[in-house]
């Protein structure tokens, strides 16, 4: 017994030395492990996967092609249908208490409701000005992506709410997507039976087309 007591006093120290060493080593890859970023795609129908199965709207179809790229993170449907600009402003406080995290990059996709229901333009630029400023105040990078309204509201309408995007998008400093619905809309075959929600297929479109603009921007977030 004293022969192990002994034995065991002698090797107690070089137990130590590999437990701190093995925790250093621990440490060291838990910092070197790149940290997720979180994405947050705040919008309306658009973006929530309207009449989509899971897995085939805007949210998780970018995660994937983010994933697919080799990148830690993850993309939060905050898409909510029908919303307005002022809808979308005021359910903010609510969606970004629930992340308990701040997003890092924020795809904000919203107008085209006020646009359909024929609300004034300078409303929705304003709602959409302010939720840019309170996203930007709370550190998050924010990716602007533009609507166009349909010919049928007439030139001097049309005229005003395409402008809203490009103005904000300058104003603010900005990345900006023009047109969400760039290569589905008026396309057979990337469209719902309205005419108006994308398609699995569009979405791809829409995911495959903004990519390289996502990725820019979060190169641009802190390591």
């Amino acid at each position: 017994m004293r022969a192990l007591n002994r034995r065991y006093g002698i090797l107690f120290p070089l137990y130590q030395l590999l437990a701190a060493f093995a925790l250093v080593m621990a440490s060291q890859a838990a910092l070197a492990a790149p940290r997720q970023q979180l994405v947050l795609a705040y919008g309306d129908s658009l973006t929530v996967g309207y009449q989509l199965r899971p897995g085939e709207g805007f949210a998780p179809q970018l995660e994937a092609a983010l994933k697919a790229k080799g990148r830690n993170v993850r993309v939060v449907n905050a898409g909510v249908s029908g919303d307005t600009t002022a809808q979308g402003r005021a359910r903010m406080g609510w969606v970004l208490a629930g992340l308990k995290a701040k997003p890092d990059l924020v795809v904000l996709e919203l107008g085209a409701n006020d646009m359909l229901r024929g609300q004034p333009p300078a409303t929705a630029k304003a709602n959409l000005a302010a939720m840019i400023g309170e996203f930007q105040k709370r550190g998050s990078r924010v990716l602007l992506a533009g609507m166009l309204a349909e010919p049928n509201l007439g030139p001097a309408y049309t005229k005003e709410f395409n402008a809203i995007y490009p103005s904000l998008a300058k104003t603010n400093k900005l990345p900006f997507y023009p047109f969400f619905m760039d290569g589905v809309a008026t396309v057979k075959g990337m469209q719902l039976a309205d005419g108006r929600h994308p398609t699995p297929r569009g979405v791809k479109v829409i995911v495959r087309r903004m990519l390289p603009l996502v990725e820019r921007e979060l190169d641009k977030l802190p390591k």
